[in-house]
C-alpha cells in the first residue's frame, strides 16, 4: 500500500477496532492505526463497550464513543443492567470516552422495533447532553424520524457526527444547521457517488469530518476487502481533489473542536 500522504495527520472519526474481523492480525493493525493523528473507536452494543474502551487505551492517539445501535435497541432494554446507567458509569470513569454513540435510527433492517429505537435514541441523547459530550449519529431510511427528534433537543450541548452520511445537501445542511459535522468515509470514492462529492463540495470542508466505519465501507481501492483505520488517506486524498487543497488541518480543526480537546491534549494517558 502506498501513500501520498502524511498519515500523522490523518483523522477517523468512526473505527471498530474491538471487532471479530481483526482477531487475526489486530497487532499489526494497531501497530499501523498508531500512525494517525486521531481514531474515535466506536462501540454498538452493551457486550462490546468495555472491550471499545480497552483498544482505545492501548493506543495513545485513540479515544472512543460508548452506546447502543439502533439495531441493539431491544436488546438493550432488557438487558440485566440499565443500559443508560451502564454508559454513564463507563463514560464518566475514563477519560478516553468522549462521545456516545454510535446511536440513532436504522429503518433498512428494523432489527428492532421502530418505537424502541426512538426510545432508546432520544434516552441517549438525554444522557450526552447530561454528560456534555458529543453524539455518533447511525442513520439509515430514517433521516426524517432522526431529524425531529433532534430538533426536540433544543440546546447549545447538542451536537456530534452524522456518520456514514448518504443523502443530499438538502438533509446535510439540516443537521449542519443543528449543529452537527457530517461523517465522509469510503463510499466518497466510489465512481458513482457523485452526490455524495457534489454534497461535500456544497456544505464545505468546516463542516466534515473523515472516518472509515471499518471494518466497514472500504475505499474504491479496496472494495471487497476488510477496511482499516489507516485507509482513511484514501477518503483525505479524494476530498483534496474536491476541494482542490489538503483538507487535514480543517479536519483536525473541526474535530478538536467537536471533542473539545486540543494539540497537547491528544495522546493524553488512559485510565
Amino acid at each position: 500500500m502506498e501513500l501520498n500522504l502524511d498519515t500523522q495527520k490523518l483523522i477517523d472519526t468512526h473505527a471498530h477496532l474491538h471487532m471479530w474481523q481483526f482477531k487475526n492480525d489486530l497487532e499489526d493493525v494497531l501497530k499501523r492505526t498508531q500512525e494517525l493523528k486521531f481514531v474515535l473507536n466506536v462501540s454498538t452494543n452493551m457486550k462490546d463497550m468495555p472491550e471499545t474502551i480497552k483498544i482505545a487505551k492501548r493506543l495513545s492517539n485513540t479515544y472512543c464513543a460508548i452506546g447502543v445501535h439502533p439495531h441493539d435497541s431491544k436488546d438493550a432494554l432488557e438487558h440485566k443492567e440499565n443500559y443508560l446507567d451502564k454508559i454513564e458509569r463507563l463514560a464518566t470513569t475514563s477519560n478516553k470516552v468522549i462521545a456516545i454513540g454510535e446511536i440513532g435510527l436504522d429503518y433498512f433492517r428494523n432489527l428492532s422495533p421502530v418505537e424502541v429505537q426512538k426510545r432508546v435514541f432520544a434516552d441517549q441523547l438525554a444522557l450526552a447532553q447530561k454528560l456534555d459530550l458529543p453524539v455518533i449519529l447511525h442513520i439509515r431510511d430514517a433521516y426524517e424520524d432522526t431529524y425531529d427528534i433532534l430538533s426536540a433537543f433544543k440546546t447549545e450541548k447538542l451536537r456530534g457526527i452524522v456518520h456514514a452520511f448518504g443523502s443530499d445537501e438538502n438533509w446535510a445542511k439540516k443537521f449542519v444547521k443543528l449543529g452537527f459535522k457530517i461523517g465522509i468515509g469510503g463510499p466518497i470514492t466510489y465512481p458513482k457517488n457523485e452526490m455524495l462529492r457534489r454534497t461535500v463540495k456544497i456544505i464545505g470542508i468546516e463542516n466534515i469530518v473523515t472516518e472509515t466505519d471499518c471494518p466497514y465501507l472500504p475505499p474504491q481501492q479496496f472494495r471487497g476487502k476488510r477496511n482499516e483505520p489507516i485507509y482513511v488517506a484514501y477518503v483525505v486524498e479524494e476530498l483534496n481533489k474536491i476541494f482542490g487543497k489538503d483538507v487535514t488541518e480543517h479536519v483536525l480543526s473541526n474535530v478538536t473542536q467537536l471533542f473539545g480537546l486540543n494539540n497537547e491534549l491528544l495522546g493524553v494517558d488512559a485510565k
